[in-house]
């Protein structure tokens, strides 16, 4: 009798492993490519109207996941104790009060709040980006201590956030304090508790071997949430391009400002944790502020708060030499491998 001969209908043992194959290495040629690609993602938010709208309802999921990564990541020790923690509460004063209440001031002496002072005032006093150590990873620059200090200034942001705003706005803006710290202690009792976690399970030294995967899975995650953050900027940019040129100008002007004023007096720490505080300082959480607020905010206020990504998303691109130098310097005159 001659052998059976395998089903038509099932596939090759191989093709599955030739498809992980393929999307193993996409996945790692695109980290060591992160820094284009996560600029293009603006861009292709803009292009692609219909799929910014379908990105926006996972710009939480990507949040969480990126957070998730960064503490999967980062090494808890060394990030916070000795001579880091002190940098670290000086980082955390200086960018949760100093800055707040610098633009604070700057703000009042331009008279009553408008739309746009009030967004102003609630990106001053947000915490940084919950991408923070994400893009110090992107840059290949040590995660710890800005991951530290992201999280101390969430941990602030509850107390000194509605105090600064109620103050500098006039009372024009009030933020729910309890909902606020709720709301903050949840993203990083989870987040902390499922990266460390994971850490634990697949171990430091596989997850130094899959570098390139992991900064793939960050280019992803951080490109879904921009394109989700530009649903709604083409249709407003079509009807009036000088505004949201203007906006997009501001937003990186304050972005340059808190950026290199923060590395300039931090410069003593070391050149990439300097740079990544600066960082930090010139690129808020903007979205926690709205959450605190209930999202009853003007449309204008709205807008700002997407022309606040793109600083975020481009200036990576224009800091990656900067960072290659410093990771040279620090590998002792060697560019680092990746």
């Amino acid at each position: 009798m001659p052998p059976r001969s395998s089903s038509p209908r099932s596939s090759p043992p191989g093709s599955a492993l030739v498809l992980l194959s393929l999307l193993s290495r996409g996945l790692a040629a695109l980290g060591r490519r992160s820094a284009p690609a996560v600029a293009a993602s603006v861009f292709v938010g803009l292009a692609l109207p219909p799929l910014a709208a379908l990105a926006k309802p996972l710009i939480v999921p990507a949040i969480l996941a990126l957070l998730t990564l960064a503490f999967l990541r980062t090494e808890p020790a060394g990030g916070f104790g000795g001579r880091r923690a002190v940098v670290g509460l000086l980082a955390i004063g200086w960018i949760m009060l100093a800055l707040p209440a610098g633009l604070g001031a700057v703000t009042l002496a331009l008279g009553e709040p408008s739309d746009l002072t009030l967004a102003l005032l609630m990106q001053a006093c947000a915490p940084p980006i919950m991408s923070a150590p994400a893009f110090a990873l992107l840059l290949g620059l040590d995660p710890r201590l800005v991951l530290a200090v992201m999280v101390g200034s969430m941990v602030l942001t509850p107390l000194s956030a509605p105090l600064l705003v109620a103050f500098f706005s006039h009372g024009a803006l009030a933020l729910d304090s309890l909902g606020l710290a709720l709301r903050l202690g949840a993203v990083l009792g989870g987040t902390a508790g499922a990266g460390l976690g994971l850490r634990r399970l697949v171990t430091p030294a596989r997850i130094a071997r899959l570098r390139a995967h992991l900064d793939g899975a960050n280019v992803l995650l951080l490109g879904l949430l921009a394109v989700g953050l530009m649903d709604g900027v083409t249709a407003w940019f079509m009807a009036d391009p000088a505004f949201v040129l203007g906006l997009t100008g501001l937003a990186f002007a304050l972005s340059l400002s808190g950026l290199g004023l923060t590395a300039l007096v931090f410069r003593a720490v070391g050149a990439g944790d300097a740079l990544m505080l600066g960082f930090a300082a010139g690129h808020r959480n903007i979205s926690v502020m709205i959450a605190a607020t209930g999202a009853a905010l003007p449309p204008e206020t709205w807008l700002y708060v997407a022309a606040a990504q793109f600083p975020i998303y481009l200036m990576p691109l224009f800091l990656l030499p900067l960072a290659r130098r410093i990771r040279a310097r620090d590998a002792g005159g060697r560019e680092p491998a990746g």
